[in-house]
């Protein structure tokens, strides 16, 4: 089958060099020629944020170009199993909602690491500041570039390693050049864009396929199950059920760029009311990101690599021109996550590490300095994190992701169920899972991925990811348990009051989700 390039034509190309050019345009007023406001602070939305807005955000931060390139290769290869990472999550959000922003906003805090300073002191709170710059290289930059390799791959037909150099350069040049806030500014529309765009692909696609009936009996009948059956050699029902949800408490319940947004509401009801919107949002992802996949399954069956699927459908169903904007708004965005992870993992080491820990006295001048420096180290950092993760065999881009992301998810998911859930936990306990937990998970991680891939011993990683929070929760329960002076220390910490119950309007939208949801797994299972 011909490769994605050979479909691409000069207007394409023109448009995606158009638009780039466009942002930076707009980046450089943003940042040179507008004039300020005196006193003007991104941050003078703190605790403003309404529902809507709660639940657009949380959606829109976990919606992204990686999703649907990587949601329509598994849909492509497995159907809609996949699904249950956007519906299930809706169990996981429900506890965010009712378990941890009462916790979190009853302690006044803006940021989790603070919470856990809060919680158990500020070790814990170092720690975590080192735990949280390995995630943001992993889980939001190298796995990022890795998404962002393959798709420039596909549009200039280049190797791993020189498409995601290419993207490295391209952020660089838009950080330069002052296209970051262009990028910033551009964000609603743009993912407004992508989402459109995914619904056209789906509506063009059904019906090229001969509609939705046609679709359903031209796919395997398994393809239409959420669960599948523990032989199943991709996703068993078993490590879905147990390994997701370590994934899903620390994704959506501890994950500062997902629970941000929670912590800016205006009052507890709003921000329980805007993670329900957001859980009826992720019934779409499924539509939008799943169904083009299985679709394309359909009308180009065949393709060498399942990670090829967004794309064959982009090129092969839209016009010349339609595509190209569609790769300038997937290129944009890649490069807008790539830039933020990397200020992100500057302003992490540099603030609570370098200025806190190591020079408090430290100059403006110096602060910028390092923050340069580890934005370079980090970039670079990622790029041999991306051609290592590309290294992994047997897995296709959504499954790496996923198992990536269960090794990184038990440490973080056992300190913060027992720090909310356990008055009694100890800052002895609590630096145990985070220090020893990382290294336990993280390097069973890379054995499983690189040193014995594919060992037919191993089990499912979702499974592996869960067996490994229970180790490291029952570990830091005996630490509890078997420290004389954990009654002392817990009457140090954060006070334990009792918090308001939901409002009955909340109770009564998770209730009707609850059911909805429900009803989601029985119509899709069965077939």
């Amino acid at each position: 089958m011909e490769n994605i390039y050979s479909f691409l034509k000069p207007i394409d190309f023109i448009i995606v060099v158009a638009y780039l050019i466009i942002l930076i345009g707009i980046g450089y007023y943003v940042s040179f020629v507008k004039t300020r406001k005196k006193g003007e602070n991104l941050f003078l939305a703190g605790h403003s944020l309404g529902w809507s807005s709660i639940g657009l955000t949380m959606w829109g931060t976990n919606v992204g170009p990686s999703m649907l390139i990587a949601s329509a290769s598994i849909g492509y290869t497995t159907g809609l199993v996949a699904g249950n990472f956007a519906w299930y999550a809706f169990v996981f959000i429900f506890l965010l909602a009712v378990v941890f922003a009462p916790r979190y906003l009853d302690a006044k805090v803006q940021t989790l690491p603070e919470f856990m300073g809060k919680r158990f002191g500020q070790s814990t709170r170092n720690i975590l500041a080192w735990y949280t710059m390995a995630t943001v290289l992993i889980s939001w930059l190298a796995l990022t570039l890795f998404a962002g390799g393959i798709l420039v791959g596909q549009i200039l037909n280049l190797p791993m390693w020189l498409s995601v150099i290419v993207l490295v350069i391209i952020a660089a040049f838009f950080t330069i050049a002052g296209g970051l806030e262009a990028i910033a500014y551009t964000n609603v529309f743009q993912m407004l864009l992508l989402i459109g765009v995914s619904l056209a692909l789906t509506v063009v696609g059904v019906n090229k396929a001969g509609g939705v009936m046609a679709v359903y009996e031209n796919t395997p009948s398994g393809f239409w199950n959420l669960l599948r059956p523990m032989d199943d050699p991709n996703y068993p029902w078993l490590a879905i059920v147990l390994g997701y949800p370590i994934m899903g408490v620390w994704f959506w319940c501890t994950d500062q760029s997902m629970v941000q947004s929670v912590l800016g509401a205006k009052s507890l009801k709003q921000g329980q009311l805007g993670a329900n919107f957001t859980g009826w949002l992720k019934i779409l992802d499924v539509a939008l990101f799943i169904i083009p996949g299985i679709v394309c399954f359909i009308l180009f069956p065949g393709l060498d690599n399942p990670d090829e699927a967004y794309m064959t459908m982009v090129t092969r169903l839209f016009p010349a021109g339609m595509t190209g904007l569609v790769m300038a708004v997937l290129i944009a965005a890649l490069v807008s996550t790539i830039d933020s992870a990397l200020n992100s993992l500057s302003t992490v080491f540099t603030m609570d590490i370098y200025v806190k820990k190591y020079k408090p006295e430290a100059s403006q001048k110096q602060i910028v300095k390092i923050g340069r420096i580890v934005t370079v180290i980090g970039a670079t950092l990622a790029i041999f994190m991306t051609l290592a993760i590309d290294s992994i065999k047997g897995l296709n881009l959504f499954d790496v992701f996923q198992a990536v992301l269960g090794f990184i998810a038990p440490p973080m998911s056992v300190v913060f169920l027992f720090g909310v859930l356990w008055k009694r936990t100890t800052t002895r306990a609590a630096n145990f899972a985070l220090s020893f937990g990382t290294i336990f998970s993280m390097g069973t991680g890379i054995i499983y991925l690189f040193v014995f891939p594919g060992w037919e011993k191993w089990p499912h990683f979702l499974l592996l990811s869960f067996i490994i929070f229970v180790i490291l929760a029952i570990l830091t329960w005996l630490i509890v348990v078997l420290d004389k002076n954990s009654k002392a220390e817990s009457a140090n910490t954060m006070k334990f009051v009792d918090l308001p119950k939901p409002d009955k309007k909340v109770w009564a939208l998770w209730i009707l989700l609850i059911i909805v949801m429900i009803g989601m797994y029985i119509i899709f299972n069965g077939h």
